[in-house]
């Protein structure tokens, strides 16, 4: 299976070498040591798919891939990493990625699923398929527990999951690629949501709440 005989421009991180074998120069337009790398050449570029890794230097892949979409919607991105929870996925997802495969997939399976996601397909590997069938099966929406702290948006919640599992201020704007700012306005808006006066008392009741175990 090859793409020289399509018009695919691929871009990749250096994450994926299993896929740049297979690609001639003509459909590779080039590849990315970082995260800010990855936007930076994105823009200039415009390939038609974009093969991202989640944990890389600079900008994470789930950042890198939010920025490169806002400015550029039509490409296609499609996660190639060793992550396969469900937070790594769904953040992928919700981040706008078309497809996401496990690193050691096979080429012909690298080359199908970079066709798909060009396509405006989604595709994800097997074994994160069964994944999120398991995930939104009715069996399991039927004994799923309610989120703790509902009234947390999805940020708040990610920075006290971060704070819970021990980082300080800096280490979770680094993570999330926010200024420290941010991650204190953040915190001030969960303490008060969570009715608590500082961060051991949120850290208590976040793990309490099974969050940053």
């Amino acid at each position: 299976m090859s793409l020289s005989q399509t018009t695919i421009r691929c871009f990749a991180m250096d994450c994926a070498p299993c896929c740049n074998r297979d690609l001639t120069p003509k459909w590779f337009v080039g590849e990315a040591a970082t995260g800010d790398e990855t936007i930076a050449r994105a823009a200039p570029l415009q390939p038609d798919v974009i093969l991202m890794d989640i944990n890389m230097p600079g900008a994470n892949g789930i950042e890198a891939t939010r920025r490169i979409l806002h400015t550029s919607p039509h490409i296609s991105i499609l996660v190639v990493t060793m992550y396969e929870d469900d937070d790594s996925v769904f953040a992928a997802m919700r981040a706008g990625a078309r497809g996401y495969l496990l690193k050691g997939a096979d080429q012909e399976e690298t080359l199908r699923a970079i066709k798909a996601v060009s396509r405006g397909e989604a595709i994800f590997s097997p074994a994160i398929a069964k994944r999120l069938i398991r995930y939104f099966s009715p069996t399991r929406a039927a004994t799923t527990p309610p989120q703790a702290f509902p009234d947390l948006t999805e940020r708040e919640r990610e920075i006290l999951t971060l704070l819970a599992q021990g980082n300080n201020n800096a280490e979770i704007a680094q993570r999330l690629v926010l200024s420290p700012k941010t991650v204190c306005n953040h915190l001030s808006n969960v303490f008060n949501k969570l009715q608590v006066a500082d961060r051991a008392q949120a850290i208590i009741r976040a793990r309490e709440a099974g969050l940053g175990q």
